[in-house]
């Protein structure tokens, strides 16, 4: 599947300068600030029931998911997984990496076709207006980093993004477009993957599932191979430190449903 591409913006460190200063002028003496798990205030007139409607979603995003859950096994898991740590694809900064998210727009997204880059500048900022912690903006920042892998030998979209789900055990009805889109997915009827805990037990917490490679399972590959010395280098904003918890939010943002039962008692 091809990728859906938007003009490369200009002059992104010029422009961010002039954000700054500009939020510097207009920004109160005293910041707002939130509590971690306080309701977002910025869009709380949102009527969030006609979001993530994926029954009457575009055609491209049901071709999507079609596609991901017949593909997204897990022998080509285990394979996605070996691959990744086996070479360095590139190196950037984050800017960098953001102007090159600039040029990719979501398939799955029933919502928007914004681009990439614009959907993490906009999730960061909805957090810094709903004061929320610095560490917690830069997650919003990067969250979604994991998408560059579309440009460095990814299949196609279906393998890049996408809502995550457990493989190796019974597929969800819960999952988007439930089970019956999985019918061709070859574990659906493999004698182990198929049987409602499969290669996992109940209890066993979520980082001993193996979930479906997306940009998520990405970061996390990237955040367990670093060492503690070079977190704290990656993920610092000014004086703020992601924390444990940030670096949780930025690896499972987009997993759903189904992975209740398989948590840690």
């Amino acid at each position: 599947m091809s990728a859906t591409l938007v003009q490369r913006m200009p002059n992104i460190e010029a422009t961010s300068a002039n954000i700054d200063a500009v939020n510097v002028l207009k920004a109160p003496h005293t910041p707002k600030q939130s509590g971690l798990y306080d309701a977002s205030e910025f869009d709380g007139s949102k009527n969030k029931d006609t979001f993530r409607q994926f029954e009457d979603a575009e055609e491209r995003v049901k071709s999507f998911y079609s596609q991901q859950h017949t593909l997204q096994t897990v022998a080509f898991n285990l394979k996605a997984r070996n691959d990744f740590r086996s070479k360095t694809r590139a190196r950037m900064g984050v800017w960098e990496a953001m102007e090159k998210l600039n040029t990719f727009i979501d398939e799955c997204d029933p919502d928007t076709q914004e681009s990439q880059m614009s959907h993490l500048l906009q999730t960061s900022e909805a957090m810094r207006k709903d004061g929320k912690p610095r560490w917690m903006q830069l997650v919003g920042l990067i969250h979604d980093h994991g998408k560059l892998l579309f440009f460095y030998g990814a299949k196609g979209h279906w393998d890049v993004v996408g809502d995550t789900f457990p493989v190796g055990c019974k597929f969800d009805d819960r999952i988007i477009f439930g089970t019956k889109s999985f019918e061709k997915n070859e574990d659906n009827y493999h004698p182990v993957y198929s049987t409602e805990f499969g290669i996992c037990s109940p209890g066993c917490g979520l980082d001993n599932v193996v979930l479906s490679w997306g940009p998520s399972e990405r970061r996390k590959q990237a955040l367990s191979s670093a060492s503690h010395s070079q977190l704290a280098t990656q993920l610092t904003y000014g004086n703020d430190v992601i924390t444990e918890r940030g670096a949780l939010l930025s690896c499972r943002h987009s997993r759903r449903r189904r992975a209740g039962a398989l948590r840690a008692r």
